[in-house]
């Protein structure tokens, strides 16, 4: 029987033409992804590859890049196009995007019954995004442009934005929203917890972008003088 390319299980990836309709649109939409993935990284879901698990998990990390960029490109024509305020763009489109993966991986440890892991991931990768994701390109950047013109003044980065620091005071807020919403479940993630999250979600998103907007005033708002 042939596996469907979208299934979650742990034998090897299966890349044959599947019978059914449904499969069928499933796996043309998800052949830009699948086909490069399955042609140049070992499946360790085999037990001959597993011992190439190292440039797997290198390898995985290089396309994740590849494809943040090209989302990244993608969005930011999509919104210029459209008219739509980048800080939109990263607030709904990108944020969606970059954490798909996060998304796949807490889907599949719950399914596992790790859902100590499901949630921490949640929590761990915000810290790594606003830790390491966010100033690595920019030192990056500085360090190149000192390497440029050591004997100048390195230009800055100016982060200008209408409602970033409610926008961060939300985020604490949506973290004790998440654990008083797994207390509420009596600790496990049913979809009593799934519904909490999602319209907490939808509350956030509307009032960060009503914030860039400026159709709500952040009350500590900062002005460029000060940042």
């Amino acid at each position: 029987e042939t596996t469907s390319i979208s299934s979650h299980d742990d034998s090897p990836l299966d890349m044959s033409w599947p019978e059914a309709l449904h499969k069928r649109v499933v796996y043309v939409i998800l052949a830009p992804i699948t086909f490069p993935l399955y042609l140049t990284l070992p499946d360790t879901r085999s037990h001959e590859m597993r011992k190439f698990f190292p440039l797997t998990f290198i390898g995985s990390i290089l396309w994740i890049a590849l494809y943040s960029y090209l989302m990244v490109w993608w969005a930011n024509v999509i919104g210029e196009t459209l008219g739509i305020p980048t800080e939109i763009m990263g607030l709904t489109i990108l944020a969606a995007g970059t954490s798909i993966p996060d998304l796949i991986t807490s889907v599949i440890v719950a399914r596992k019954g790790l859902g100590d892991m499901a949630v921490s991931s949640s929590i761990g990768s915000n810290l790594f995004d606003i830790c390491v994701g966010l100033p690595i390109p920019w030192l990056i950047f500085f360090a190149i442009q000192f390497f440029k013109s050591p004997f100048t003044e390195i230009p800055t980065v100016s982060v200008i934005s209408n409602g970033l620091i409610c926008s961060v005071g939300m985020l604490f807020l949506m973290l004790l929203v998440l654990v008083i919403g797994v207390a509420l479940s009596s600790w496990q993630m049913d979809k009593f917890f799934g519904l909490v999250m999602i319209v907490f979600y939808v509350l956030f998103c509307i009032l960060s972008i009503l914030l860039e907007t400026g159709h709500v005033s952040c009350p500590l708002k900062l002005t460029p003088d000060y940042c």
